[in-house]
C-alpha cells in the first residue's frame, strides 16, 4: 500500500511516502511558522524521490490536531484537496498518538504518553498502548498526576515530556518532541479506510477572537 502522509500541526513540517514497510521518501523540518509555504514543495520533492505519480498512491494520511490553529488547518486543507482530486481515502490521526506510538516503539515500553505544551501551564495529553486515554487538555500538574501510577511502564514524548520526567523519574524519556509524518503513515496503514474526510481536532477555542460589532 503506497501511502503519502503529512504533518503541519505543531512545530514541524514533515512528509513521508511508504510502500508497506518500505520508506520511499521522508522529509522533516522543525519550524514554528511557514508551513503553508513549505508543504507543497516538500511533497513534490518527496514524490520525485519516490519516483511516483500521485495517481500511484493508494492512501493519504494527515494529522488532525491538536495543534496550532493555523498549522493543523494547512495540512488538512492540502490533503483534503488531494483526496478529492485523486479520489483516494484520507486517514486522520492525532498529533499526540503519532508521538506516543513512535516513542513506545523506540523504547520498548508498553504505554506511550504524549505531553505537549499548550501554554498557560496546560498540556495536551494522550495515552496509547496497554492503557489508553483520548486526547485532552489539562493543567500540567493534573496531567502528571494522571499518569503517575503508570510511571514504570510509560515512555514520555512531546515538548512537555522532559519537565514531566523530572517529576516521574521511573518513566522513560524519549527524544520525540514533534509529530513525524513517517509515523503518521505507519499508523494510517493499520487503520480502516474512512468514507468521510477527517476533521480538525480542537481541544480548546482559538486565542484570537473576532471583533464584536457595536
Amino acid at each position: 500500500m503506497k501511502t503519502l502522509s503529512v504533518d503541519t500541526a505543531l512545530g514541524a513540517c514533515s512528509v513521508a511516502i511508504l510502500d508497506g514497510e518500505s520508506v520511499l521518501a521522508h522529509r522533516m523540518t522543525v519550524m514554528e511558522r511557514g508551513h503553508a509555504e513549505a508543504l507543497a514543495p516538500m511533497v513534490e520533492a518527496a514524490m520525485q524521490e519516490a519516483s511516483l505519480a500521485f495517481t500511484d498512491l493508494d492512501r493519504l494520511a494527515v494529522t488532525t490536531g491538536p495543534g496550532t490553529f493555523t498549522g493543523q488547518r494547512v495540512g488538512l486543507a492540502f490533503m483534503r484537496g488531494l483526496r478529492i482530486a485523486l479520489n483516494k481515502p484520507l486517514v486522520g490521526v492525532t498529533t499526540l498518538s503519532v508521538m506516543a506510538h513512535q516513542a513506545m516503539a523506540q523504547s520498548g515500553r508498553t504505554i506511550g504518553v504524549a505531553l505537549h505544551d499548550a501554554r498557560r501551564n496546560e498540556v495536551y495529553l494522550e495515552i496509547v498502548g496497554a492503557v489508553e486515554q483520548a486526547p485532552s487538555v489539562l493543567q500540567f500538574e493534573e496531567a502528571v498526576e494522571r499518569v503517575a501510577t503508570l510511571a514504570q511502564r510509560i515512555v514520555l514524548a512531546g515538548t512537555a515530556a522532559e519537565r514531566a520526567q523530572a517529576m516521574l523519574p521511573a518513566a522513560a524519556l524519549s527524544r520525540v518532541a514533534q509529530p513525524d509524518a513517517l509515523w503518521v503513515a505507519r499508523l494510517a496503514q493499520q487503520m480502516e479506510a474512512p468514507t468521510e474526510p477527517p476533521k480538525p481536532l480542537y481541544l480548546r477555542p482559538p486565542d484570537a477572537k473576532l471583533p464584536v460589532r457595536a
